[in-house]
């Protein structure tokens, strides 16, 4: 069996749903990561402009010298959807999908570097490699893409036609030379133009550009500071990331759910809780429910910012009581956040 069949069994093998073979070459797309630096969309990301970021993600050959080859993998996260008398609830919190779960890191990361080491034995026993779930400086849906694992849309996620947008990405960087899989034919968005069109804040300022800074996934996760008050009323009741731009995707409707039993929340409930219910959690709660969950890196101050904002555009004074009790909370963040959603609670009784 070709090495290239033996990785994909493999990769199928450890639960990931799709695996392709690019070069470790400079992706062609670098100049438009560039351009999306210079314009300021990635916010207080400031990570992603460091020099030394750049230039890594430019050339993988400052991550690992020697590097020859990319493997990335997909993993279908897509959990299902929930009972609309929770799903529709304004008195409850939105989580984005990914969240619904564990800490996907914590899933793909081991397996990654099971499948790097197998790699490695199956070439000989000799070559590096480094290891990433989205935190490397590695611009992975482009790799991806050249893999062959899917296309990259107007909402700028990469779409598999199996698996739609609902993907978890990594990579493998390997000094081992391995054959690439030419990206089979794939379709693209034609004249779709559905997430551009449903974004609540207009993010998606053209196809294939994405204005970070008016995300609400950016807003609700990457921001640390205030939510703009102009954006608040947008979030409606999400607290953690958005999925408008996923869910109206055409090719969700291929979406199946996922097979991975960590990535599925516990209850319906657990996937959406009742905003009343987080606006109270002090920070040894926080801790104990959300701890080993993407949720976790958020924080106690910046899940309270925006469930307080979720709670004053729910506009029901059954939340009054919770929002007082958060004037006084050590977090001048969360205390913020409280008094606006006390005064739009106030302004709709009027």
């Amino acid at each position: 069996m070709p090495l290239t069949d033996r990785i994909r069994a493999q990769a199928a093998a450890l639960g990931f749903d799709l695996v392709g073979v690019s070069p470790a070459a400079p992706v062609p797309t670098f100049d438009r990561y560039r351009e999306w630096l210079a314009r300021g969309y990635h916010g207080d990301m400031a990570y992603l402009s460091r020099v030394d970021r750049v230039a890594r993600r430019g050339d993988p050959t400052r991550i690992l010298p020697g590097v020859c080859s990319v493997v990335s993998v997909g993993l279908n996260y897509y959990p299902g959807s929930l009972p609309p008398e929770v799903a529709d609830d304004p008195a409850r919190g939105r989580f984005s999908r990914y969240a619904w779960g564990g800490d996907y890191h914590d899933l793909i990361l081991p397996r990654l570097k099971r499948l790097a080491e197998f790699i490695i034995a199956e070439s000989g026993g000799e070559g590096e490699y480094r290891a990433y779930v989205d935190t490397g400086p590695v611009l992975e849906r482009a790799y991806a893409a050249q893999a062959g694992l899917g296309f990259i849309g107007k909402s700028t996620n990469l779409i598999n036609p199996r698996f739609g947008p609902w993907l978890f990405l990594g990579e493998i960087l390997l000094t081992v030379e391995l054959e690439p899989t030419p990206p089979p034919p794939l379709p693209s968005c034609g004249n779709c133009r559905r997430c551009l069109d449903a974004c609540p804040t207009g993010a998606l300022t053209a196809p294939y550009l994405l204005d970070a800074r008016r995300c609400l996934s950016y807003l609700t996760i990457e921001a640390r500071g205030a939510i703009p008050i102009e954006l608040r009323p947008r979030l409606g009741n999400r607290v953690y990331g958005c999925d408008v731009c996923l869910e109206v995707c055409p090719w969700s409707r291929f979406a199946r759910p996922t097979d991975e039993d960590a990535l599925r929340p516990s209850s319906p409930e657990e996937a959406a809780p009742p905003l009343v219910e987080l606006m109270r959690l002090d920070e040894a709660a926080f801790r104990q429910r959300y701890r080993g969950t993407p949720i976790y890196r958020l924080k106690r101050r910046g899940l309270l910012r925006n469930v307080a904002v979720a709670l004053g555009n729910w506009g029901d004074p059954a939340a009054i009581p919770a929002l007082t009790a958060a004037l006084h909370d050590p977090e001048p963040l969360i205390r913020e956040h409280a008094a606006w959603a006390l005064a739009q609670i106030g302004a709709g009784r009027r």
